[in-house]
């Protein structure tokens, strides 16, 4: 599921452009599964699966899978819609250089809800 998120990202042009200040490679947990994906100017060039040795990544987060399997369902329930509810409710961990995180936020709330049924809307 994780790898279609390559396809959806870069279909988005509107997204794209709101992400064209941005390039860093990411780790993203679902559950025991780490993978990590890199983003050039806004396009996610690759999405690669764990395990890794020594994964190099800007910031990591991480979360069981079932926490993800709410976030990425077609009507996610209150306090999984949202990375940031996520976060508060510490169900998701935020870890790394968050200033790069906290600055494309909104890029990567619509880029992971991609991953939702029908491309995810916010």
């Amino acid at each position: 599921m994780i790898e279609a998120l390559k396809e959806r990202v870069n279909d988005d042009a509107a997204l794209v452009r709101r992400g064209r200040y941005l390039s860093t490679t990411f780790l993203l947990e679902v559950g025991p599964t780490a993978w990590l994906i890199s983003i050039f100017e806004g396009r996610v060039v690759s999405v690669t699966r764990g395990p890794f040795v020594m994964p190099s990544s800007s910031f990591a987060l991480r979360a069981s899978e079932a926490e993800w399997q709410k976030f990425w369902s077609n009507r996610p329930p209150p306090g999984a819609n949202d990375l940031m509810a996520l976060i508060k409710r510490r169900a998701l961990k935020a870890e790394g250089d968050l200033q790069i995180f906290m600055a494309h936020l909104r890029y990567f709330k619509e880029a992971l809800a991609k991953l939702r049924p029908e491309g995810g809307s916010l």
